[in-house]
């Protein structure tokens, strides 16, 4: 594994690009426009969200021996969208819009393959030892865990899963990490929200229980409205892993004036655990009406939602033109392959960390007329 190179403090940040909407200074979050999204299919590096608890390590390089495998896999924080539900009622934690979420190719060694060295085979449940679970511990240092590591787990079955396609990663879009995604290795795991997917990797551990860690025992689960600070008790809830169906409008902010007649509503839909997007609706009377989205992944190549056919792990994309004579709500709802679909209003997944905001998205447009 990777070893310290210097010391990690916040005067060696990397550069950042200019355009990044910065959520939190120390430690440094922050997300794209949203319009940056919906406009490649694969998203540009220093456009990705970039998500820490901590200063960026300065990290040796590492050697590379086993085969490479390329997997394209949408990472998304479990806070997208926490403004919105932080209207509704206060949540706590850094305040996302909607562009905590990025698509891209993923290049390293399958954990699987890595385990297999050490003699567990593929499609293991438990080793003879009782291990059940693997961990992940980062060089990243974070005040959550008392300046300890951070670190995240995923049950073993998965881990041995060729077909979960768990990367130890080394590069993002064809390029080699850089340090705000990880360098020089880091986790990818598909489908499960970005908590999991541990940067900076400084060991692998094969553990009898899930890690023990802040962020997979005190953060990162989904508590119903009722629970508030007072009465919580973080042992009711398993750590959060595979993220619900979602979908944003990116092609307008919330509140956007424009011209009366055609207008282009274009954004992303993704769901968690390798399930597919089977439809995205649109509606421009704020949910009396719909319309089907078209869907697309690659460039002229149609969607469908299977295994065979599309990358099981990204998001989509969906665009469709209507025509818009008057100021109304626009809204977009997605449905994956499991029939499973948003939830209506935020209310009824308001949770005190303000997680996994997956309820329909509504933006506002204010139609005026010119003069000219």
């Amino acid at each position: 594994m990777p070893g310290i190179k210097g010391p990690s403090d916040y005067s060696q940040e990397p550069p950042r690009h200019p355009s990044l909407q910065i959520n939190s200074k120390v430690p440094f979050n922050a997300e794209p426009p949203r319009s940056a999204l919906a406009s490649s299919y694969v998203t540009p590096v220093d456009l990705f969200y970039k998500r820490n608890h901590g200063p960026i390590p300065l990290v040796d390089d590492i050697d590379r021996m086993l085969p490479k495998y390329n997997v394209t896999a949408t990472l998304q924080c479990a806070g997208n969208r926490r403004t919105a539900m932080s209207k509704t009622q206060k949540v706590r934690g850094v305040g996302w819009d909607v562009s905590a979420i990025g698509n891209a190719v993923w290049g390293g060694a399958k954990l699987a393959d890595v385990l297999e060295l050490i003699g567990i085979p593929k499609l293991t449940c438990s080793t003879q030892s009782g291990g059940k679970h693997v961990e992940f511990v980062s060089i990243d240092k974070c005040k959550e865990e008392n300046g300890g590591p951070y670190k995240a787990s995923i049950p073993l079955s998965q881990a041995t899963n060729p077909e979960a396609d768990v990367l130890l990663a080394y590069e993002m879009n064809e390029e080699p990490l850089n340090r705000d995604h990880g360098y020089p290795l880091r986790v990818i795991v598909p489908g499960v929200i970005g908590a999991r997917s541990v940067k900076w990797l400084d060991s692998i551990n094969i553990i009898a229980e899930e890690c023990q860690g802040f962020f997979m025992q005190k953060d990162y689960k989904m508590f119903p409205p009722s629970v508030d600070w007072d009465n919580i008790n973080w042992s009711t809830r398993r750590p959060q892993m595979d993220f619900p169906v979602q979908s944003v409008i990116c092609s307008l902010e919330d509140v956007q004036s424009i011209k009366p007649g055609k207008v282009t509503i274009s954004g992303y839909a993704v769901s968690g655990g390798g399930r597919g997007i089977e439809r995205v609706d649109i509606s421009i009377d704020g949910g009396k009406t719909w319309l089907e989205a078209s869907r697309s992944q690659k460039t002229g190549a149609p969607y469908i939602a299977d295994h065979v056919s599309s990358d099981k792990w990204a998001w989509v994309l969906f665009e469709v033109t209507v025509d818009i004579p008057y100021s109304t709500e626009i809204v977009a709802k997605a449905v994956d392959s499991a029939a499973n679909v948003q939830p209506e209003n935020v209310q009824d997944i308001w949770n005190l960390r303000g997680i996994l905001n997956t309820s329909w998205h509504r933006v506002q447009v204010r139609v005026g007329h010119s003069n000219m």
